[in-house]
């Protein structure tokens, strides 16, 4: 409860006290005072009734970002992992490939020079 919940519901209490004391005296004035600090204290309760509650959508709003903001810095770091993973296997898979080449140059020059053959035959004018 905030400050202005209480001062509000203070003032609407004391609004119905002087309501009922001007209806008990017969002091039509007091009555309207009264009614007046009622619908006042009333509206002072829901004033500080909306803070509080605007209160708390601030603090559920912060701390909904902090947890996106650390959802998107695991997400960044999972993707950098795959991403050095990737990396590695790629260059261990490129050296295996060059040391096959190398132990196996007859084997790779045939097959190049297929490949090679196939893209000449494929990319050619059909007459």
């Amino acid at each position: 409860m905030n400050r202005d919940q209480f001062r509000g519901a203070s003032r609407h209490l004391k609004g119905r006290a002087q309501t009922a004391v001007g209806g008990i005296t017969g002091d039509p004035a007091r009555q309207v005072r009264g009614a007046v600090n009622q619908v006042a204290g009333g509206a002072q309760y829901a004033y500080g009734r909306a803070r509080d509650r605007a209160e708390d959508l601030i603090d559920d709003g912060r701390d909904l970002a902090h947890e996106v903001r650390d959802r998107a810095g695991n997400l960044i770091e999972d993707g950098r992992d795959f991403a050095r993973h990737a990396r590695k296997r790629g260059t261990t898979y490129g050296r295996q490939a060059v040391r096959y080449a190398d132990d196996h140059r007859t084997s790779a020059l045939l097959g190049l020079a297929a490949v090679a053959f196939a893209v000449g035959w494929l990319s050619r004018r059909k007459h």
